[in-house]
């Protein structure tokens, strides 16, 4: 069937790919990967995509419709066995979710994809998110791996994916998708084969590397589906996963799933940041709710953005003219926060909120504080600002080295008083104190 699809997309049919489509779904840096992929992975049946990054033939399909755009780039072997079929009708069976998905990936997929061709990457690795957080950005999992490609806290350093209190680059969405793709093209450097490239992006390149020497040993393949009982379950399923989606984007309609479609156009435009200012004051400016503006943000972790001139934030084309038309004529401070430094231990979250003249609820709300914590010494927090001395922005050395740290709030001690405990005649009764004391242990 992709075959199918494919030499049509070929021939006198490409045409027929500049009509909308009915149907849509929901649900390692190196200069030569590029030309690696066309050589040795693209099919001979469709037009290859152009080798040189930042070189594309997007002419020749002028889709109208993403979901054509991303279908003409595929360029990974297709795998066919009983994992790919249960996936594949595990996901048509879901509709709804498919939907969920493909409304969430309408805000970023166009990126991903256009990112994918300056590359000359395979295209339908922009459907990895759905499989990885199910173009989520917000996802977490419970390795700690988060946003839309879930990296984990030391392959994000690793790719110069800033995390500190202000901000988690591993959610924004230019960042990540950078430092995915570039991952992807080094692990298909190193293995020369996608779907062991994709193997490696879920299980780790080592762990993949041994399975290929542990085969080799026994003179077996070390194709994906020949290391695979060597894989844990997750990543045995992971590549069959891909597939599975990329299977119902081929043919939506084989798989009776009928999705919006997605335009095949930008749907964020990046606006640089000079000063701090706060999200609800960005989104404000931009005519957004904030659950909108977060969405195309999900990086920041506080209500105030720092950063100055090297922080972006990403607004619809429309709205970020709005954004400018408002600023222009907004007139008062950006942003209402600054940093506290907690220097003394037991400072209550009551106090603070009383000198900077706000709520605890509003405190604990910016900084993140679990119910019945407190702030340890040396910890950095956020704090409304009371006066014109601390107008500036936030400062550099802050935002990079700033950390919090709680602890849980301590219960004073009442101590009973002994003259309950003393006998008729006058004296205490050491018995009946040492009976009281351990009880009271216990119920505590």
């Amino acid at each position: 069937m992709h075959d199918m699809i494919r030499k049509t997309l070929a021939t006198a049919a490409l045409a027929l790919l500049a009509a909308p489509m009915t149907y849509a779904i929901e649900s390692a840096p190196a200069a030569n990967a590029a030309a690696a992929v066309s050589a040795t992975t693209a099919p001979t049946t469709r037009p290859a995509l152009s080798t040189t990054p930042g070189v594309l033939k997007i002419d020749e399909y002028r889709e109208t419709d993403l979901w054509g755009r991303i279908r003409s780039g595929y360029a990974i072997p297709d795998l066919d066995n009983q994992l790919v079929a249960r996936h594949t009708k595990g996901y048509s069976a879901r509709p709804d979710s498919l939907k969920r998905i493909s409304g969430r990936a309408s805000l970023y997929l166009y990126h991903v994809v256009q990112e994918l061709e300056k590359r000359g990457m395979p295209t339908e690795l922009a459907l990895l998110p759905v499989i990885e957080s199910a173009f989520n950005p917000q996802a977490l999992s419970t390795a700690s791996a988060a946003g839309l490609w879930q990296f984990v806290p030391g392959t994000g350093k690793d790719y110069d994916l800033k995390q500190n209190m202000f901000k988690d680059e591993r959610r924004g969405v230019l960042a990540s998708t950078d430092a995915a793709l570039s991952y992807l093209q080094r692990l298909y450097t190193m293995f020369g084969d996608w779907q062991l490239a994709l193997a490696a992006y879920n299980w780790g390149e080592g762990n993949v590397q041994k399975a290929i020497k542990k085969n080799q040993a026994l003179g077996k393949p070390t194709d994906f589906e020949s290391l695979a009982d060597l894989m844990p379950a997750e990543t045995r399923n992971y590549v069959p996963k891909l597939q599975a989606v990329k299977n119902i984007i081929a043919n939506p309609a084989q798989y009776n799933v009928a999705l919006p479609a997605i335009d095949n156009q930008p749907y964020f435009t990046a606006v640089d940041k000079t000063s701090d200012i706060d999200l609800a004051v960005a989104a404000q400016l931009a005519e957004m709710s904030l659950d909108e503006f977060k969405a195309l943000n999900p990086q920041f972790n506080k209500p105030v953005i720092t950063g100055g001139e090297k922080t972006k934030i990403l607004l619809p084309k429309e709205n970020a003219e709005k954004f400018h038309l408002n600023l222009a004529q907004w007139g008062r401070e950006l942003s209402t926060w600054t940093t506290h430094k907690i220097t003394g231990a037991r400072v209550s979250i009551a106090s603070l909120a009383s000198k900077f003249g706000t709520t605890p609820e509003i405190i604990r709300q910016a900084n993140n504080i679990p119910a019945k914590s407190t702030i340890k010494a040396g910890s950095t927090i956020l704090v409304p600002k009371v006066s014109a001395g601390n107008a500036g922005d936030i400062a550099e050395n802050i935002i990079d080295n700033a950390v919090v740290a709680f602890e849980a709030e301590r219960t004073p001690r009442v101590k009973a008083s002994v003259s309950r405990y003393k006998a008729k005649a006058g004296g205490p009764s050491k018995n009946r104190i040492s009976r009281n004391t351990s009880s009271k242990r216990k119920q505590r």
